[in-house]
C-alpha cells in the first residue's frame, strides 16, 4: 500500500501541473494584449491635457523671456558705460602726462554724452541718470557742457561724474584734484 499512494501522489500533481501552465498561459497572453493595446495608444499621440500643459509652460516661458532680457540688456550696458567712463577719464590723465599737454574730459548734460576733447563723445543710454560736478574755473556749466583738466604734472582741477541707475543705484567716479586719480564708490539709493 504504501507503493501506489506515491503513484496516487504523483499523478495528482502531473495532472495539476498542466493545468497551472495553462492559466500561467492565459494571464500571459491577457499581458501581451495590454501591452499591444498600450503601444497602440501611445503610438495613436497625445491626450488633450498633455498638450495644454506644454503650451501653458511655452506661454509662460515666452511671457518671461522679455523681462528677463530687458532686465539684462540694462545691466550690460549700465557695466559697459561705467566701464567707459572710467577707462576714457585714466585715459586722459595719462595722455596729459605723455603729451605734455593739459587734456579735457568733457561731460556734455544735454547731450547726454562723456569723453576726452577731440574724440567722438560716448553716449549714455538714455535709461542713465548722468550728473557731473566740476570745478567752476574748469568748466563752463552755462550750456549743460562741463570739464576735467588733467595737467601734464598729473593733477586735474577735479570733479565727479555720477551715472544713476532708474533704482536710484549707480556709481560716482571721483577724480581727485591734487593727484588726478580717479576712485569709483558706489551710490545708494
Amino acid at each position: 500500500m504504501t507503493k501506489e499512494k506515491p503513484r496516487r501522489a504523483r499523478r495528482l500533481v502531473s495532472v495539476r501541473k498542466p493545468a497551472a501552465r495553462r492559466c500561467i498561459s492565459l494571464s500571459r497572453l491577457r499581458e501581451g494584449a495590454r501591452k499591444t493595446q498600450n503601444a497602440k495608444r501611445k503610438t495613436q499621440g497625445f491626450t488633450l491635457i498633455e498638450l495644454l500643459v506644454v503650451f501653458a509652460v511655452i506661454a509662460l516661458i515666452v511671457g518671461l523671456v522679455p523681462i528677463a532680457f530687458e532686465r539684462l540688456m540694462e545691466s550690460a550696458q549700465y557695466r559697459d558705460t561705467v566701464r567707459a567712463a572710467l577707462t576714457e577719464i585714466r585715459g586722459a590723465r595719462q595722455m596729459a602726462q605723455a603729451r605734455g599737454n593739459e587734456v579735457r574730459f568733457i561731460v556734455n548734460l544735454r547731450e547726454h554724452t562723456f569723453g576726452v576733447e577731440g574724440a567722438p563723445p560716448t553716449h549714455v543710454p538714455d535709461h542713465l541718470d548722468l550728473r557731473a560736478v566740476m570745478a567752476a574755473e574748469a568748466s563752463s556749466g552755462a550750456d549743460g557742457v562741463m570739464s576735467i583738466r588733467f595737467l601734464p604734472g598729473g593733477g586735474a582741477s577735479g570733479g565727479s561724474l555720477d551715472l544713476i541707475r532708474p533704482s536710484g543705484t549707480g556709481v560716482r567716479l571721483r577724480v581727485d584734484w591734487f593727484t588726478g586719480r580717479t576712485e569709483q564708490e558706489p551710490i545708494a539709493q
